[in-house]
C-alpha cells in the first residue's frame, strides 16, 4: 500500500470518528471549528448507524464504550462528553461471519443484538417496487430542479423485472443515476442504467455497465463513476484505484457532473 494511500485511509478514520464523536478545532485538515458528534448530538434521543457491520475496527471499541454508557472524547480534545442515546443499527453483513473473520468484535455484536427485526430484501415484495421508485424520483426531482413526470411503462417494467440485490439502496441510487442522465420529460427504459456484478476467471468482482441506445461518452463516464461509487459504498479512494485515477481528478470530475453522495 503506498504511503498516499495510507494517509488517506488515516484521514478517512479520523473522518469518521468526528463524525461519530465530533472533533476540536485544528484536529485535523479542514478542522475550523469544534464541532459535536451524532452521539452528542442525539443527546436524549435515538441515532440510526446504517451499515454498522462495515464500522473499522479501529473505531470499534470506541463504538462499544459510548454504548455502554461511558463518556468519549472529540477527536483532538481532552474533555470528556457524557451522551444518554438509544441506537438503532443496521447492517446487510452476517455478522457472526465478521466475527469468525475477526473483522468485527463479539462484545459489540452482543451489546447491539438485543431486539432483532429481520427486513426481507426488495425482491421478494416487488409491489412495492413502483411506489418506491416514485418517491425517489420525486425527491431527486425537487433537488435537482429537474421537469420529469414519471416512468414509462417500460421503465416501470424494467425496475419491477430485476431482482435489486442492493435492495433499496440500489434502487433509490438506479433512480438518481437515471434523473442524473434523463434528456426528457420521463424517465424511460433507456435511462434505466442497472449494473451487475460479474467474476471475471473467478476472482475479482468489477461492475459491468448495461447501456441501451444511444449514449454520449461523458453520459457513460457519469454511469461508470457513479456505478464504482455504489460498488465501494462511496469509498472514493477505493474508487479512484478501481477507476485508475487519482483521488483529486475523481473529485473534479464529480464536481463537474455535479453528483453528490445520496
Amino acid at each position: 500500500m503506498s504511503d498516499q494511500s495510507t494517509r488517506d485511509q488515516a484521514q478517512e478514520l479520523r473522518m469518521l470518528e468526528a463524525m461519530l464523536f465530533g472533533h476540536e478545532k485544528g484536529a485535523f485538515t479542514g478542522a475550523t471549528d469544534m464541532k459535536p458528534g451524532k452521539f452528542e448530538q442525539s443527546d436524549g434521543g435515538t441515532l440510526f448507524l446504517d451499515e454498522v457491520g462495515e464500522m473499522p475496527a479501529a473505531i470499534q471499541a470506541k463504538f462499544l464504550r459510548a454504548l455502554e454508557g461511558h463518556p468519549f472524547e472529540r477527536v483532538g480534545g481532552r474533555t470528556t462528553v457524557d451522551a444518554n442515546v438509544r441506537v438503532v443499527a443496521a447492517t446487510n453483513r452476517n455478522l457472526e461471519e465478521a466475527i469468525a473473520e475477526g473483522a468485527f468484535r463479539k462484545d459489540l455484536y452482543y451489546r447491539l443484538f438485543v431486539v432483532e427485526i429481520q427486513v426481507a430484501p426488495l425482491r421478494e415484495h416487488p409491489e412495492d417496487i413502483s411506489q418506491l421508485a416514485h418517491f425517489f424520483l420525486e425527491q431527486f426531482v425537487r433537488q435537482s430542479g429537474r421537469e420529469i413526470n414519471g416512468f414509462t411503462a417500460g421503465a416501470q417494467a424494467a425496475l419491477v423485472a430485476y431482482d435489486w440485490p442492493g435492495n433499496i439502496r440500489e434502487l433509490k441510487n438506479t433512480v438518481e443515476r437515471a434523473v442524473i442522465l434523463c434528456t426528457g420529460d420521463q424517465l424511460s427504459e433507456t435511462d434505466i442504467q442497472l449494473s451487475n456484478l460479474v467474476a471475471a476467471g473467478g476472482s475479482n468482482t468489477s461492475p459491468v455497465i448495461a447501456s441501451r441506445g444511444n449514449v454520449s461518452l461523458e453520459a457513460l463516464e457519469q454511469q461508470h463513476i457513479l456505478s464504482v461509487l455504489e460498488t465501494t459504498e462511496w469509498n472514493k479512494s477505493q474508487a479512484a484505484r478501481i477507476l485508475g485515477i487519482e483521488r483529486s481528478t475523481l473529485d473534479r470530475k464529480l464536481k463537474r457532473y455535479r453528483v453528490v453522495r445520496p
